[in-house]
């Protein structure tokens, strides 16, 4: 199994980067949009190889926290390595293990192209298995449902949630309404 990759990064696509590592071109599958890339990088990716019948296919993350959550949402019923990459693009892995260690489903349905189902099966399937994870990242308090219907209206105002949600949370006081809320975030957000 190949678990590191240094290299260069020589090409850049959707969800995907060129490693070339001593002058072999690795494709690498990577949450691209989560991640800024630049041509010409020296850098270190931690990988986990996919073998299937027709591919040996490899996915890449910067950081072995991103990696280690990747390979917990394989462990997830019906969730197979394409589609864990898509959820990894969609939310942060603070995100994640915040959603997953506070059983909050909810916020992660929001995401683009992950169903209401899938969203539940994570989190019930991951609650207990994090571990370590949790430690690896800052988990905030969960939301209270005014803060969720702004986080929702801005994600409906466009905003990913990720943001959305550390907007909400780092300028929201005790007692504010939903349209302040949503005033002070829009201030904050570009």
């Amino acid at each position: 199994m190949i678990r590191q990759l240094h290299g260069m990064i020589t090409h850049i696509e959707d969800n995907a980067i060129v490693l070339s590592v001593n002058g072999v071109g690795y494709l690498v599958h990577t949450p691209t949009n989560t991640t800024v890339y630049t041509l010409n990088d020296d850098i270190v990716v931690y990988t986990y190889m996919a073998v299937r019948e027709t591919a040996l296919d490899l996915y890449g993350f910067i950081t072995d926290t991103e990696r280690r959550l990747f390979e917990l949402l394989l462990k997830v019923p019906k969730i197979g390595p394409k589609s864990a990459l898509q959820v990894m693009c969609q939310a942060s892995p603070t995100l994640l293990i915040e959603q997953i260690s506070h059983n909050e489903p909810a916020q992660l349905h929001k995401l683009s192209g992950v169903g209401k189902k899938t969203c539940e099966n994570i989190v019930a399937q991951l609650h207990e298995k994090l571990g370590d994870l949790t430690e690896a990242v800052t988990v905030s308090k969960p939301v209270d449902p005014t803060q969720a219907d702004a986080i929702d209206a801005l994600i409906a105002l466009g905003y990913d949630v990720a943001a959305a949600r550390e907007t909400v949370a780092t300028h929201t006081s005790e007692g504010d309404s939903v349209n302040h809320i949503i005033k002070k975030a829009l201030q904050q957000l570009p």
